[in-house]
């Protein structure tokens, strides 16, 4: 299901298409691209009877493109307000790893 960036960012709700007609998906914030998520009960009928099975939707985030120079300088500023939260992931993971380096020496 292709999401936009900011729904994907934010949060926010998509329409996704079933048998049954459009199903609104809640799009947690921070989603990441291929992230996968059920809805019970939406799938196909089993032709022997039975329960109806669960439709599987994978996000895909839809890069924008033909942006304007405003639009882009924006996205510039934002990663760039972004490179100091990445180098503080980074330098916890490095820790993190060493934590358990140490660990599996002794």
């Amino acid at each position: 299901m292709p999401v936009s960036f900011a729904t994907a960012a934010l949060g926010g709700s998509v329409a996704v298409p079933t048998l049954d007609g459009d199903v609104q998906l809640k799009v947690p914030a921070e989603t990441q691209s291929g992230r996968v998520f059920r809805l019970r009960d939406k799938g196909v009928k089993p032709v022997r009877g039975g329960a109806r099975g669960d439709l599987f939707c994978r996000v895909v985030i839809e890069t924008p493109v033909h942006l304007s120079a405003e639009q882009r300088e924006l996205i510039g500023r934002l990663e760039e307000s972004l490179k100091g939260a990445r180098r503080q992931a980074r330098a916890a993971r490095d820790r993190l790893s060493r934590g358990r380096e140490a660990l599996l020496c002794r």
